[in-house]
């Protein structure tokens, strides 16, 4: 297993500072991070500063990347029937269970059994939160629809009133069906 690093080892409010002062200032300035946390008692080099912002920029960078991403797909491809949403619960749902059966098959002696439940118990309460947001999405696609057919149904009957042929009345409710794929 890794050793700890010393950045690991700062208080929140430390760490805190130090991913605030990297955000505010850029990422640099490794030194003189590492000498102001030098001057507030940790032992921590300048390489692990540049360790640990290169880190933290990766991962800003990647949130960034995804969010425009997501932006860009959702101008360009817009998602009524919220299938990414879908999609992207289903690659969670599988990743997480991918994880669980790693970890119940991980036969290693180094492993502490309370580290084990401990991601055991992070992984159940992720499956469960996943699982949720599922039966939350179906239930409102099934919502969706629900109203959908009763503005159908509420349009056939207001058209039939005004005369016009089943034909029309047909192809007016199959557009507004069509909207949902029914």
């Amino acid at each position: 297993m890794a050793r700890e690093s010393s950045i690991d080892q700062l208080s929140t409010e430390d760490k805190t500072w130090l991913d605030k002062r990297f955000m505010d200032k850029g990422f640099c300035g490794y030194e003189e991070i590492a000498t102001i946390l030098q001057e507030r008692g940790y032992n921590v080099s300048k390489s692990s500063v540049h360790r640990y912002g290169q880190k933290v920029e990766q991962k800003l960078a990647a949130v960034q990347a995804s969010t425009q991403a997501a932006m860009m797909i959702a101008d360009a491809a817009p998602d009524d029937s919220d299938m990414r949403s879908s999609a992207v619960l289903s690659l969670v749902q599988t990743e997480l269970f991918n994880a669980l059966v790693a970890l119940q098959e991980s036969d290693s002696e180094d492993a502490d059994p309370a580290d084990r439940i401990m991601l055991m118990a992070k992984a159940g309460k992720g499956i469960a939160e996943i699982a949720k947001a599922s039966v939350n999405q179906k239930k409102w696609e099934s919502e969706v629809k629900e109203r959908v057919q009763a503005a159908a149904k509420a349009v056939e009957k207001i058209v039939k009133k005004g005369g016009m042929s089943k034909d029309t009345v047909d192809e007016v409710k199959k557009e507004i069906l069509g909207i949902i794929g029914l």
